[in-house]
This record gives structure tokens, C-alpha cells and sequence, in this order.
């Protein structure tokens, strides 16, 4: 085991150890309350460019596995816990936690204090670190002081997979693999668009629905994205998912906000604002739509955070669209909002009535 540190930005240097050397890496350093469902997280789009602290004590007790990757390849910047299994134990395991992140040079921390660095997070909000073996390195504060950028994940081409139901089109931000599988398996025949798709393309293959998937970035800074949304939901009925949640209310009148240290995790509950009914959702969100931009926009809240009151869900007032803040796939998480898949389904086949469960 080497040292390895954590530096953030306001000076703060938490050191614990590794079995592997650190490439030093910066990303903005943000929590997940969930117990399990770690390779989702470290394989999840949405946390690109994101240093994962896991406040559950033991992670990689299970190990890898190849059939639970959200994407192929790691998507977050570094890994930090208190405890990291080094004798995994599960029968679908391929390999140990510490094998993956040293097969895709993750930086790895474990034996610090979790708990205090969480505290340090919800008191401040997110903030840079580096994750290094020298924490007096002079390039570290040229790494604190680079913007962070978001890498494309989404397709570069068209991809198709066929079902026997519903044509439906994905605007791939930085789509997870568990959408994907719960479309397919409702049967749906399935588009896969790139990001940068007019709405030319997806209104040349005639869809009967379309989904605005999950992905990293600043939504404010996704302008470009608006027009499209914006021209294809006057013809077609419209699910949106985490960032297609946020890119929808832009779409329609709303604004967002940078949170102070987001929703991460699996546990977080959400009510319907129409049935009353409350659900533990998946979550991995750091920005939201501003309530104060509701008024007077054309959208109406239909799931809210218990917690803190966060905009959880959204439809448009004059248009077949809905979205959801949270993740419906469940994966990692609760199955308690796959019925938002059915309720997307259901719109379709009802020739755009949005109903409550």
C-alpha cells in the first residue's frame, strides 16, 4: 500500500492509501449515499468528470462483473472509500474492484474518513480535488485551476435495435444501458440518435415516441439542444430522464440551478403531486430546474423530492411531454419508478394522455 492524497481547492488534504499509484487526476469531488450499485455508478455517463466518494464504508465486496456496466469503459475521474475489498466474493464476479480501476488506470483512495469529508461536501458543496501521491506536486493547483470539460459520450451514429413495439427514438446525451434495456424490454423498436441530431433525422424514421436521455454538463450550457426539443415536441409524444428532464423545462420556458451538492444515490424519496404516492427512486443529479422559473413557464411540477422540495418531474402544459428528475431504470436501485416506462408507453398507445399511476 502507497499514500495517496486527496487535495481540494479550498486548501483542505485528506490522506489515505492505495495499492496503485495515482495518475494525478482532478473532477469535481461529489457523494453517493447508496450502498451497492458501485460499477453502475462508476460506469454511469452522468458522473463524468466526477471524483465518487461512496460514504457506505465497505465497497467491492462483490466485485466486477461484465453484464452490469452502464457504459463499456469508467466514466468518473476517481474512486474514494474508507474500506475496498481485496477478496471480492460473488459468483458473478470477474474481478476484483481494485483489478478494474488498475485495468482502466482509476485512481483509487481508501482508508480516509468518508464521513468527515461528506460533511466537508454538504457544508461547502461539491468541490475540486486531485487525487495524487504527492500532494506538493506544482501541477496539482494547474489541475485545480483547468476547467473541467465533459467528454461526448453519446453515439456518433444511428444505431438500431429492433422490437416488435412502439417505434421510439433516444436522444442519446450520454444514454445508460439499463434505459435501453427497459425499452427493449417493453418492446420497443428502438433509435439511437446522437446527441447533435436535427429533428430532420429523427422525423425522417416517423417515431411514435421519443426519450431524452441522461448525460453529464451544465444543461444551461446546452442552448443548442433546445431547438431540437423544442421543434419535435409539437409532433411527437416526449419522455425526458434526468438531463432530458432539465433540457425539457429549458425547452419550455424554465431555468436550472446548480445544486449545492446534488441528489447521489438510491434512496431518495419522491412524491406524486397528483396521486399523493411517494417512491425511493435512483438519483444522480447535480443540477435541477429552479422552482421560481415555474411560474409563468409552460410546465407544470408532477414529482417533488420529500426532502428538500426539489422538482422531480415535470409535463408540459400544451404538449404530449413529461420527464423525470430521478431514474426510472432502477439501476442500481429501487424498482418502485419502472410504471414511468409504462406511463411513457401508455401516452403513446393513448395518443398523447399522460396519466397518473
Amino acid at each position: 500500500m502507497m499514500k495517496t492524497y486527496l487535495v481540494l481547492s479550498n486548501g483542505s488534504i485528506y490522506q489515505g492509501y492505495s495499492k496503485i499509484k495515482p495518475t494525478a487526476t482532478a473532477g469535481e469531488v461529489v457523494f453517493s449515499t447508496g450502498m451497492t450499485g458501485y460499477q453502475e455508478t462508476i460506469t454511469d455517463p452522468s458522473y463524468y468528470g466526477q471524483i465518487m466518494v461512496f460514504t457506505y464504508p465497505l465497497i467491492g465486496n462483490y466485485g466486477i462483473n461484465f453484464e452490469d456496466n452502464e457504459k463499456d469503459t469508467p466514466c468518473i475521474s476517481g474512486i474514494i472509500a474508507y474500506d475496498i475489498a481485496k477478496h471480492p466474493s460473488n459468483y458473478r464476479s470477474k474481478m476484483s474492484l481494485y483489478q478494474y480501476a488498475e485495468k482502466f488506470d482509476i485512481p483509487m483512495i481508501e482508508g480516509i474518513d468518508t464521513r468527515e469529508l461528506t460533511k466537508e461536501i454538504r457544508q461547502n458543496g461539491c468541490i475540486k480535488g486531485v487525487i495524487t501521491d504527492n500532494p506538493k506536486d506544482k501541477t496539482i493547483q494547474e489541475l485545480l485551476d483547468k476547467p473541467l470539460s465533459f467528454a461526448n459520450h453519446s453515439t456518433k451514429d444511428i444505431d438500431h435495435i429492433e422490437g416488435d413495439g412502439p417505434k421510439v427514438a433516444v436522444i442519446d446525451y450520454g444514454i445508460k444501458n439499463s434505459i435501453v434495456s427497459e425499452l427493449l424490454n417493453l418492446n420497443a423498436d428502438v433509435y439511437i440518435f446522437p446527441a447533435d441530431v436535427s429533428a430532420k433525422k429523427i422525423k425522417d424514421i416517423n417515431p411514435d415516441g421519443i426519450v431524452l436521455s441522461n448525460g453529464p454538463g451544465d444543461p444551461a450550457k446546452m442552448i443548442d439542444k433546445i431547438d431540437v426539443i423544442e421543434e419535435l415536441q409539437e409532433a411527437y409524444p416526449i419522455m425526458g430522464i434526468c438531463l432530458g428532464n432539465q433540457l425539457l423545462g429549458l425547452a419550455n420556458g424554465a431555468k436550472t440551478f446548480k445544486m449545492k451538492f446534488g441528489h447521489r444515490g438510491f434512496n431518495h424519496a419522491v412524491k406524486n403531486l397528483s396521486t399523493g404516492k411517494c417512491y425511493f427512486t435512483s438519483q444522480n443529479h447535480g443540477y435541477a430546474l429552479l422552482p421560481e422559473s415555474i411560474p409563468g413557464s409552460n410546465v407544470e411540477v408532477i414529482f417533488e423530492e420529500v426532502n428538500d422540495h426539489t422538482i422531480e418531474g415535470i409535463k408540459v402544459k400544451n404538449h404530449n411531454a413529461f420527464s423525470v428528475q430521478f431514474h426510472p431504470d432502477a439501476s442500481p436501485g429501487p424498482h418502485d419508478a419502472l410504471f414511468i416506462f409504462h406511463k411513457f408507453f401508455n401516452m403513446i398507445n393513448q395518443k398523447g394522455v399522460i396519466t397518473n399511476e
